[in-house]
């Protein structure tokens, strides 16, 4: 049973792999895209914000799904809606359609982490879920790195299109892979939910200060991740230092690095120390520093913004431990829906932060186009824009400082 669920596991993660390369997709495709459909950054901001709407918007219900529902469906109604977000983004020329796609993807998109989190609860004892987390952080950081840096390189020879229609039909594979293997749980094929009081769950995980804290956290330690490495970071490199796309997606993808190597260490240490608020602190702060390092020392080259990205990533990580205090602090029988919630808090910057960046470049932009008529925005600019990156990483060190309770790695409910 364990081999299976190591199976189970490792193709649900997969799916989190494929969908966190097709969230940052577009920070490699910025100048494609701006010229493709004629828009400056305030519009592009818009567009590749839509994955995040419907992702954001979905995290409740897909908790309560995950609750009652079996996950082999879900998981693969998800891949399959995905799937046709890609091939739609891909063959579109409208900027409408392409948000709407977008859309679609974020739709699909919102059951792969939770998934994984339910897939690690139910085939696997509870001392290793931090562990777990970990891992598929890694593994969504290799995603979100195959996401950026393979995609540069191909860009140099294929469109941008073909690029999606090769994701397409990554995600029909994976979809057929998801209807034949994954299961429920290791007892049996079926899933059998639990009598469910949706009004008294709901009640609970809302009316709890804790949730509340640890959401601020979470969205406030990726959202940095979500506005900068996920689209804005590799244009600010290009025109920081002077540096080809290729390079710039070279540099970015310390970020995804970071988070990747630092996740799963972070949960095995978390459990190691049966402490969880100490590592926030400190993944925080070394996002705080680094953060303001790479935007405004003058004297930092394209060599140093390696460390310094680097350092970026590894505070982003800190982030996985919030699930493993979300379930520390829920009853097991609504870690699903509480789950979606702080999933919600995750990746709400990136509905909030990445139009709100281009929106900010749109307004200092002094005019300037390049020779094929996109946008050109300065260094100045960007630092502008850029400013929340800082500021997120300082609030959620306030927050695991003065407002997180350790948990001590303990569940709160015996049930």
């Amino acid at each position: 049973m364990r081999i299976l669920g190591i199976f189970i596991y490792t193709l649900t993660s997969l799916f989190l792999v494929f969908e966190m390369a097709l969230q940052v997709s577009p920070s490699v495709m910025t100048r494609d895209l701006m010229y493709d459909f004629n828009i400056g950054a305030a519009t592009l901001g818009i567009m590749a914000s839509f994955y995040y709407y419907s992702y954001t918007l979905m995290q409740i219900p897909v908790g309560l799904l995950y609750d009652r529902f079996s996950a082999r469906w879900l998981i693969t109604c998800a891949a399959f809606i995905c799937t046709i977000g890609a091939f739609f983004f891909a063959f579109t020329h409208h900027v409408a359609w392409a948000a709407f796609s977008r859309f679609l993807m974020g739709i699909g998109s919102a059951f792969a982490f939770v998934g994984v989190l339910i897939v690690a609860a139910r085939w696997f004892p509870p001392h290793l879920f931090a562990f777990l987390v970990g891992i598929a952080q890694f593994l969504g950081a290799m995603g979100a790195l195959c996401g950026e840096l393979p995609i540069a390189w191909m860009l140099d020879s294929i469109p941008w299109r073909v690029v999606l229609v090769i994701f397409g039909a990554v995600g029909s594979l994976l979809t057929v892979l998801c209807f034949m293997i994954v299961r429920d749980n290791p007892y049996d094929d079926r899933f059998i939910p639990k009598r469910h009081h949706l009004k008294k769950e709901l009640k609970e995980i809302i009316g709890s200060g804790q949730t509340w804290w640890l959401a601020l956290y979470a969205f406030c330690s990726w959202g940095p991740v979500v506005v900068f490495a996920a689209l804005w970071g590799v244009p600010y490199l290009r025109v920081r230092f002077q540096v080809p796309n290729t390079y710039a997606a070279v540099a970015m993808a310390l970020v995804w690095i970071g988070v990747g190597c630092m996740s799963p260490f972070l949960g095995w240490l978390s459990d190691r120390l049966g402490r969880r608020c100490l590592l926030l602190r400190v993944s925080s702060l070394i996002g705080l520093f680094s953060s303001l390092i790479l935007f405004y020392v003058p004297w930092v080259t394209f060599n140093w913004s390696f460390i310094l990205l680097l350092g970026i990533g590894i505070a982003a990580a800190g982030q996985i431990l919030t699930f493993a205090l979300v379930k520390d602090n829920n009853r097991s029988t609504t870690t699903g829906t509480a789950i979606g919630l702080n999933n919600m808090a995750v990746v709400a910057g990136g509905a909030l932060f990445q139009p709100l960046v281009g929106f900010l470049l749109h307004l200092l932009w002094k005019g300037t186009k390049d020779g094929y008529g996109v946008p050109i925005y300065s260094v100045a600019d960007y630092h502008v824009g850029l400013t929340i990156v800082p500021v997120c990483f300082f609030i959620a060190f306030l927050v695991s400082f003065f407002f997180i309770k350790e948990t001590y790695c303990r569940p709160k409910f015996a049930n």
